[in-house]
C-alpha cells in the first residue's frame, strides 16, 4: 500500500468526525456523476447528522474522476478513492467501508437508480434497533426477463441457503452502523451477501421498500450470467456461515459416510468370496475401493481445514466471535441507565428534581 494513503487511512480517526458516511461505487458514470451529486446534496442537507459522500472509481476509462476531482476540490463533503484498474464492485463496496469515517455507513449504486431520498428513510429504520436496512426494489424499473425474473429466483434461493430473508439482495441502497461493516470480510463478487455475511456477527437485519428508478445514461454491467456467479457463490457462502469454524464437519463428516459405505461393500464382497464366489471381475470392488480411498482423502482435507483455520485465528490475533459488551459490579447501574429510553431518563431526572426540592423544603 502507498505510503501516504496508508497515512491517511491510519489518522483518519483523528479527522473531524461524521455521523454518516455515503459509499458509491463509480464505473464509467461520467453522465451519471453530476446528477447524482446534486440529488445527493439535496437529501442530504434535510438530515440534521454531518456526512461525507465516498465516490469510489472502480478503474473507469471515461473522465468519471476527472469529474469526482472537481467534485473533491469545491465540496469538502466529498472524498474520492481512485483505483489503479477495474477490481469490481465488491472490492469498491470495501474500500467504501474502509476509507468512510461515520458511525453509519449507506452504500448505492452510481446509476441513478437508487433514489437519495430514500436515505432518510433507511437511516430511521436502523434507529429502531437494527444493524442493517436492506433497500427492497419493490417496483423494478428493469427488464423482466434478463434482470428481475433471475433475481428473484436468486433472492428466494439466497434467502432460503442462509436464513436471512430479504426480497432482494442485489439492491445496494443499504444502510450499515459501522461496528458491523467494518467487521465484514468479504472478496469475489460477495458484496450482494452482506446482510447473510452478518448473520455470525449478530446483526439484525430488515428491508424497507425503495424507489428504482430506470437508467438514464449509459449501459448496464451486469448480464443474466450473473445468476450463475451467485449460485456458485452461494456454495461459498453457506460453508462460510456454517462450517467457517467447524471445517472438519461438512469434510470429515461426508469424508465419513462414504468410507463407510465403501466398508459395507467391501465387507459384503468378502462374504461373497468366503462363499466360493469370484470377486476379481465386479465393479462392486472398484466402487468399494474408491469409496474408502475418497473419504479418507476427504476426512485429511478436513483435519488440514481444521488445522488451517487455527492457524488463521491464532496467527492474526483474530477470535471466531465479536464481544458487544462486558459488565462487571462497577459498571452495570451506568450500562442500565444509557440502555434505558430517553423518556425514562428524563422522568427520572424530573422525579429527582422534585425529591430535591422537597428536601430543601
Amino acid at each position: 500500500m502507498n505510503k501516504k494513503i496508508k497515512e491517511i487511512l491510519q489518522n483518519k480517526d483523528r479527522q473531524e468526525k461524521v455521523e454518516l458516511s455515503v459509499s458509491i461505487p463509480i464505473y464509467n458514470e461520467e453522465e451519471n456523476l453530476p446528477i447524482l451529486y446534486d440529488r445527493l446534496k439535496k437529501a442530504l442537507s434535510k438530515c440534521t447528522r454531518s456526512y461525507e459522500i465516498i465516490f469510489v472509481n472502480d478503474g473507469s476509462s471515461d473522465r468519471s474522476w476527472e469529474i469526482i476531482k472537481e467534485l473533491v476540490k469545491k465540496d469538502p463533503h466529498v472524498v474520492g478513492v481512485n483505483f489503479r484498474r477495474n477490481y469490481g464492485q465488491t472490492a469498491a463496496m470495501s474500500a467504501g467501508f474502509e476509507v468512510a469515517r461515520g458511525d453509519i455507513i449507506v452504500t448505492m449504486d452510481g446509476d441513478l437508480q437508487n433514489d437519495p431520498e430514500d436515505i432518510p428513510k433507511l437511516l430511521e429504520k436502523l434507529e429502531e434497533g437494527y444493524d442493517i436496512v436492506s433497500g427492497w426494489r419493490k417496483d423494478r424499473k428493469d427488464s423482466f426477463i434478463s434482470r428481475t425474473l433471475p433475481s428473484r429466483i436468486a433472492n428466494w434461493l439466497i434467502s432460503k441457503v442462509t436464513g436471512v430473508h430479504l426480497h432482494d439482495y442485489g439492491c445496494s441502497l443499504k444502510a450499515y452502523k459501522a461496528e458491523i461493516a467494518k467487521e465484514l470480510d468479504f472478496y469475489g463478487e460477495m458484496h450482494r451477501f452482506l446482510p447473510a455475511l452478518a448473520k455470525p456477527l449478530g446483526a439484525k437485519v430488515t428491508e424497507i421498500p425503495v424507489k428504482h428508478h430506470p437508467r438514464m445514461y449509459g449501459k448496464s454491467k451486469y448480464g443474466i450470467s450473473r445468476t450463475f456467479k451467485v449460485i456458485l457463490d452461494l456454495f461459498l457462502v453457506k460453508f462460510l456461515l456454517d462450517y467457517r469454524t467447524k471445517p472438519l464437519r461438512v469434510f470429515g463428516g461426508t469424508g465419513l459416510v462414504l468410507a463407510s459405505i465403501g466398508f459395507i461393500m467391501l465387507l459384503y464382497l468378502v462374504i461373497i468370496k468366503l462363499m466360493g464366489h469370484d470377486i476379481g471381475q465386479r465393479p462392486l470392488l472398484m466402487f468399494a475401493v474408491l469409496f474408502i480411498l475418497t473419504g479418507i482423502i476427504l476426512i485429511s482435507t478436513g483435519i488440514t481445514a481444521e488445522l488451517i483455520t487455527r492457524t488463521y485465528y491464532e496467527s492474526q490475533g483474530k477470535r471466531p466471535y465479536i464481544i458487544k459488551e462486558i459488565i462487571t459490579h462497577d459498571n452495570i447501574e451506568e450500562i442500565e441507565k444509557n440502555e434505558q429510553p430517553p423518556e425514562i431518563c428524563e422522568l427520572e431526572h424530573q422525579e429527582s428534581k422534585e425529591e430535591l426540592k422537597q428536601e430543601t423544603t
